[in-house]
């Protein structure tokens, strides 16, 4: 071992490769059985695949090789076949049903496997009893993977992740990085259920998939992690995230005809995942958690070992839903047309105690050309939640055929709040009176409302200013209490809002006074945080979160402790920086480096095991502010024994995300398209996200016409084409957004920026 290289042979089908192996029926409604052999080295080797070994035929087929045949496999597609070959070491953990559960890593991180153990068997126990349907195979294995393309992969009984989404210890990880560890393994264990015990029956239901893992998994996670309120991350983490894409013309149905293998890979986007995952949410609100929780369970013991299609599901769900809901004509407006409403609601004329909602479709840009290709017209079935000073959580159904929906509040009611905790899957637009009302009650007394309730009223009051929907001086004045905010959910909505407002206005007149705005909104925050590591998991990811958004607006204190801690470390390596700071010293540490300093951190990042470190290692390398330096970090990236393949992606877009670099990676796709396509192939869907992330990053006239330009002169897309259209979209989205607010804002914040 030591120095050594060793070699592992690992596959992945998903979605169109298993016929590339052996020849079959390469579609999700074939099912077989397997039985799998696999022919290993003799000495320091094991062999590995979904199910568990039935015999082991020593010098066979020839002297120092060792046959392995498996046990045949119960009922499944072929994507979910696994064969690996590797000389890792595992630790091992019994289910309650005494089944082993075993997770695999290289040998000199088999002490990082324990976490995901741990977790991973009290999830699979878990769902277990929330499906009542026991775990069908008699074994269930994980492994971390050095270098794999994916971020995880279901296999049936051999789960495959990259190490960073597997591997833990808390001298080296993040509670970032533990939480994504929680959250993907809670992810691949749902799908032993939803998407292997059932199937979906073709590619456009992919969501039956990956929407309800990406949902279920905050269930997992919150039955182990019991303190992390799961609830309120899921609306950063997901729904608000995804309504950011949602609200453009170029998204897309969750349901989704797919004709093509580079349609399938298309579709492994964040419609499928975060939106299929909100608007599942969103119906266990309305159907009741019981109901919802039975109807699953019926539909994964109807088809299980088969295939099944959305509809079956919202039919098991409609036998138990004792309101007799029509569960398909409620959820079809959600899952067969894109997009999402707005409802806007004001006081009925000369009667305070009465409310008239409408709705209509939310776009980010309303003057943008829709063309009218919903099979219902934009309009949806909705349930219109609702709380008041005077009254509690009440429900009325909104459906798409009516022209607006009235309903009553008691008499001397200071304020309303739609969409409680923001489980609906749509926006909130009030008059002029209702948000001051809601201003007025954070100002004085913001606990009155959840975090989650905060946070919803901050992510829709930005949203509909940045789609011209309300004037961007009523959201400031509702952010002007987070002076005294210190939740993270709240925070970390208005911090992405903060960081996008501020990308846009980078180039305008008003951008120095966007700075000081916002270190006076925040430096007292992190005074009272500071550089310890301590508190709940919520307040270190609140401390990160924080001292990031002072750090990139400039405030000094903070870019001095990042430095000063970078450079201890830099002479002095045993130097300890606790794992939740350590990003921020290396990104904003490396802003004032030298590049002797860079080399020095660029060895260490070569002689990194820990791939989470190796990350953040890559985040301050790619943070330089001298662009030759990031020059030769770019094409030092195309070299693979310093930045693996899975990396590469994530180190372009990590120099593309620093403002003074966007164009260096921009150029370097230009002039390197070619050898991206050869490496990665145009079916590669980072290759497609990556051009995106860089380009949207675009807010000028000539930048746009740049990469109009780069797209007519190279067609072919692949399963990037949807990402290049929706990179254009924003794009100029962006431009005009800068023509109708860049006075606008430049004249608030002049006057504002110091009198918070």
């Amino acid at each position: 071992m030591g120095d050594k290289r060793r070699s592992i042979a690992t596959s992945k089908f998903q979605p169109t490769d298993a016929r590339s192996a052996f020849p079959c029926f390469d579609e999700p409604s074939f099912k077989s059985t397997f039985t799998t052999t696999l022919v290993r080295p003799s000495e320091g080797y094991i062999a590995l695949s979904n199910m568990p070994v039935e015999r082991e035929l020593p010098n066979s087929p020839s002297a120092g090789l060792t046959e392995v045949r498996f046990q045949r496999s119960v009922p499944m597609v072929t994507y979910l076949a696994c064969f690996i070959v590797c000389d890792f070491a595992h630790v091992e953990v019994l289910t309650k049903d005494n089944k082993p559960f075993r997770v695999y890593s290289t040998v000199d991180q088999i002490s990082r496997t324990n976490y995901s153990r741990d977790l991973g068997v009290d999830v699979l126990n878990y769902f277990e009893d929330y499906f009542e349907v026991k775990y069908p195979l008699p074994k269930q294995d994980m492994i971390a993977i050095p270098d794999f393309i994916s971020g995880a992969m279901e296999h049936w009984g051999l789960i495959t992740y990259r190490e960073v989404n597997l591997l833990y210890d808390d001298r080296g990880s993040s509670s970032y990085n533990k939480q994504r560890v929680a959250a993907v393994v809670a992810h691949e264990l749902a799908h032993m259920w939803f998407g292997n015990l059932v199937t979906l029956d073709w590619w456009d239901d992919l969501w039956l998939n990956e929407g309800f893992a990406s949902y279920i998994e905050y269930k997992g996670v919150a039955n182990y992690e019991k303190d992390w309120d799961m609830e309120g991350q899921f609306l950063v983490d997901d729904l608000q995230r995804v309504m950011v894409l949602d609200g453009q013309l170029t998204s897309h149905p969750i349901v989704q005809p797919v004709n093509h293998p580079d349609e399938i890979t298309e579709i492994f986007d964040s419609i499928s995942y975060s939106k299929g995952a909100s608007v599942l949410r969103m119906l266990e609100s309305f159907l009741g958690p019981d109901e919802f929780r039975v109807g699953v369970r019926n539909f994964l013991r109807r088809f299980k070992y088969a295939n099944a299609v959305t509809h079956d599901l919202w039919a098991e769900l409609e036998k138990v839903s004792s309101a007799r809901l029509n569960i398909s004509k409620v959820m079809d407006t959600w899952t067969r047309q894109m997009g999402y409403p707005v409802v806007s609601v004001k006081r009925a004329q000369g009667d305070a105690t009465k409310l008239e909602v409408r709705q209509e479709r939310f776009l980010a840009d309303p003057e943008a050309q829709s063309a009218d290709d919903s099979p219902f017209g934009y309009r949806w079935d909705i349930p219109v939640t609702f709380i008041t000073d005077r009254s509690p959580r009440e429900q009325v159904w909104f459906e798409k055929e009516m022209e607006k929906v009235t309903f009553n509040i008691p008499s001397g009611t200071s304020w309303v709040k739609l969409n409680v905790g923001q489980f609906g899957y749509y926006r909130v637009n009030y008059e002029a009176s209702m948000w001051q009302d809601l201003i007025d009650l954070l100002l004085n007394d913001h606990e009155v409302l959840s975090p989650t309730d905060r946070s919803s009223l901050l992510n829709d009051a930005f949203s509909l200013a940045d789609a011209g929907k309300l004037p961007y001086p009523t959201v400031l004045s509702l952010v002007a209490y987070m002076k005294r905010e210190t939740h993270y959910i709240p925070w970390k909505t208005v911090t992405v809002q903060l960081s996008t407002l501020g990308r846009l206005l980078r180039q305008t007149k008003a951008y120095p006074y966007f700075r000081k705005y916002v270190v006076n909104l925040v430096s007292d925050h992190v005074q009272r945080l500071g550089w310890n590591d301590t508190g709940s998991h919520l307040e270190r990811r609140n401390r990160l979160n924080l001292m990031a958004l002072a750090c990139s607006n400039g405030y000094e204190p903070c870019l001095e402790g990042a430095h000063d801690r970078l450079m201890a470390w830099v002479e002095d390596p045993s130097t300890f920086i606790p794992p939740n700071t350590r990003l921020l010293v290396y990104q904003y540490g490396m802003q004032k480096a030298d590049y002797e300093t860079w080399e020095t951190v660029l060895e260490r990042y070569v002689a990194e095991v820990n791939a989470q470190e190796k990350s953040k290692l890559s985040s301050g390398l790619s943070s330089c502010k001298e662009d030759w330096i990031i020059q030769r970090w770019i094409i030092e990236a195309k070299n693979e024994s310093i930045v693996r393949g899975q990396d590469y992606f994530s180190v372009l877009q990590s120099v593309a995300s620093n403002p003074w670099s966007t164009h260096l990676v921009w150029n370097f796709v230009k002039e390197n398209w070619g050898y991206l396509v050869d490496r990665f192939s145009l079916n590669n869907r980072y290759l497609g996200r990556m051009v995106k992330y860089v380009t949207t990053r675009f807010t000028t006239e000539r930048e746009l016409e740049d990469m109009k330009a780069f797209f007519a002169d190279n067609p072919e897309a692949g399963s990037g084409a949807r990402a290049r259209e929706q990179a254009l979209e924003e794009v100029m989205k962006n431009v005009k957004w800068i023509g109708r607010h860049e006075d606008e804002l430049h004249q608030w914040f002049v006057a504002n920026a110091a009198q918070l």
